[in-house]
C-alpha cells in the first residue's frame, strides 16, 4: 500500500509528471535520439505547466467573483448536521480510493488495448475525485463495505468509465478539433455531450461563434481577448457596483480586500486578469497539443495500437474562444435562475461553484459551438448549471450525505451527478 500511495501521491496527483513519463516513453518508444527525448519530454511538461497556471490566473479572478456574487444574493453555506467530512472519509477509506484508482488505471490501458475503445485517460486529479465521490456514494448508501468488496467494484467502474467517457464523446471532439489525435477525458463529458446535441437540434451551426460578422465599428470583438475581457468586465462591475452599495460586515470585509484600491477598479482588474488566464492557458495548450500527440504516437503504435490520449477540458478551449466565454455566460445566467428555482421550491441553497460553472460551462460551450452556433454555446452552458444546480440538490441531500457532502459542494462535477443514482442502483444490488 506504500508504493501504490506513493505512485498515486506523485504520478497520478501530479499530473505534469504523468503526462511527462507519457511523453518520454513515447519518444522512447519511437527511439527518438537523447535531444529530441529531452526537448519533447520537458516541452510537454512546461506546456502542461502553462495550462497549470493560466488555470490558476482563472481561478484566482474567480476566488473574487464567487464571492462577490454570494453577498450580492444573499448567499449562505448550506447545513449539512452531522457527516463523515473529507478528513474522516480519507483516514478510513483513504487506501480504498487509492488502490482502486491505481487498479482503475490499470484497467482502463487493458480495455484500450484488447478492446476497439482506443482511450487512455490522462487527467489525474480528475481521477482521484472521481473515485473518492463514488466510494463516498457507495458507503453512504450500503454503510460498512469491506475493503476489497469496494476496492474491485470502484477499480471496475471507474476503468469501464475513463474507457467509455471519450469514446462517447470523441464523435464531436472529430468535428471540434478537425481530427482524430486527441479526446476529451474529463467530467464535463456529459453536458459537453447534451450541449452538442441541443445544438443540434435549437442552434444554428451558420451563426458559428468564431464567424461572427460584426460591423466595421466592433471588429475589435472578433479579437477572444478583448470579448473575454469585455463580458467579464461587465459581470465583474455589476457586481461591484450593487456590493458597495450593501452595508452588511460581509459586504464590508469583501470591499477591504482591494485595501487602498477603489473596490469597482480592483474588480476591473479581475476581469483583466481572468481574460490574462485564458490567453495563458491558450499558449500552453497549444505548446502541450504539439508535443504529447506525436509522442502518443509511439505507445499507439508499440503497447496499445491506435491509442488515443483523453485530456483535460481546455484543451478544447483554443480551437473556439468565442465559445467559451459564451458557455461561461450561459451557465452564470443559468444559476442565477436555478438558485431562485430551488431556493422557493426546494428551500435549497444552491452556491454555484464558478470554478466548475466556468471549465464547465465552458466545455459545453465549445460542443454547443460546434453544432449550434453562438445558440449553442449559450445553451451548453445554461446546460451545465442545470445539472450543477439540481446535480449538487440530489447529490448533498440524497445520495451523499452522511459521508462527504461538503466535497461534492465544490469537488462533484456534471458526469459524477448525473451517474450518482446509477452508482447508488448498482451500490443497494450488490452490497
Amino acid at each position: 500500500m506504500d508504493i501504490i500511495k506513493w505512485i498515486a501521491t506523485n504520478v497520478f496527483g501530479t499530473p505534469a509528471i504523468l503526462l511527462g513519463f507519457i511523453v518520454f516513453l513515447g519518444l522512447f518508444l519511437q527511439k527518438k535520439n537523447a535531444s529530441q527525448l529531452v526537448s519533447g519530454t520537458f516541452k510537454a511538461v512546461i506546456g502542461f505547466l502553462i495550462i497549470g497556471a493560466g488555470s490558476g490566473v482563472i481561478v484566482s479572478a474567480l476566488n473574487v467573483f464567487e464571492p462577490m456574487w454570494k453577498e450580492v444574493f444573499n448567499l449562505k453555506a448550506e447545513s449539512f448536521g452531522k457527516f463523515m467530512g473529507q478528513e474522516g472519509f480519507n483516514a478510513k477509506y483513504g487506501s480504498a480510493v487509492t488502490l482502486a484508482m491505481t487498479l482503475g488505471f490499470l484497467i482502463n490501458v487493458l480495455l484500450a488495448r484488447f478492446t476497439r475503445f482506443k482511450f487512455i485517460y490522462l487527467t489525474g486529479h480528475m481521477m482521484f475525485w472521481n473515485t473518492t465521490i463514488f466510494a463516498g456514494i457507495i458507503v453512504h448508501t450500503s454503510g460498512q463495505v469491506p475493503f476489497i468488496k469496494l476496492v474491485v467494484f470502484l477499480s471496475i467502474l471507474m476503468g469501464i468509465y475513463w474507457t467509455l467517457q471519450p469514446a462517447i464523446t470523441q464523435p464531436f471532439m472529430r468535428r471540434i478539433t478537425g481530427n482524430d489525435n486527441i479526446a476529451l477525458g474529463h467530467t464535463s463529458a456529459s453536458v459537453a455531450l447534451l450541449a452538442a446535441l441541443v445544438g443540434k437540434v435549437a442552434g444554428n451551426k451558420n451563426n458559428d461563434s468564431e464567424k461572427l460578422r460584426l460591423p466595421k465599428g466592433l471588429e475589435f470583438l472578433r479579437d477572444s481577448n478583448v470579448i473575454t475581457a469585455l463580458t467579464m468586465g461587465l459581470l465583474f462591475l455589476i457586481g461591484a457596483i450593487i456590493l458597495s452599495t450593501k452595508g452588511t460586515p460581509e459586504a464590508k470585509e469583501l470591499l477591504a480586500k482591494s485595501g487602498d484600491q477603489n473596490f469597482i477598479i480592483y474588480s476591473i482588474v479581475q476581469s483583466f486578469t481572468f481574460a490574462g488566464g485564458i490567453a495563458i492557458v491558450l499558449l500552453g495548450v497549444r505548446m502541450f497539443i504539439g508535443e504529447i500527440v506525436p509522442a502518443f504516437n509511439g505507445i499507439a503504435t508499440k503497447l496499445v495500437p491506435g491509442a488515443k490520449p483523453a485530456l483535460d477540458c481546455p484543451i478544447v478551449f483554443p480551437y473556439a474562444p468565442n465559445a467559451v466565454i459564451l458557455g461561461f455566460v450561459g451557465a452564470f445566467a443559468g444559476a442565477l435562475i436555478w438558485l431562485a428555482v430551488l431556493g422557493n421550491t426546494a428551500s435549497y441553497v444552491f452556491v454555484p461553484t464558478m470554478i466548475v460553472l466556468f471549465f464547465h460551462g465552458a466545455t459545453a460551450g465549445v460542443f454547443g459551438n460546434s453544432t449550434g452556433g453562438v445558440r449553442g454555446a449559450l445553451l451548453g452552458g445554461f446546460i451545465t448549471s442545470t445539472v450543477v444546480a439540481w446535480g449538487q440538490f440530489i447529490m448533498v441531500k440524497m445520495l451523499i450525505s452522511s459521508t462527504v457532502p461538503d466535497t461534492a459542494m465544490w469537488a462533484a462535477d456534471s458526469d459524477m451527478f448525473i451517474l450518482g443514482p446509477i452508482v447508488k442502483f448498482l451500490a443497494q444490488l450488490l452490497f
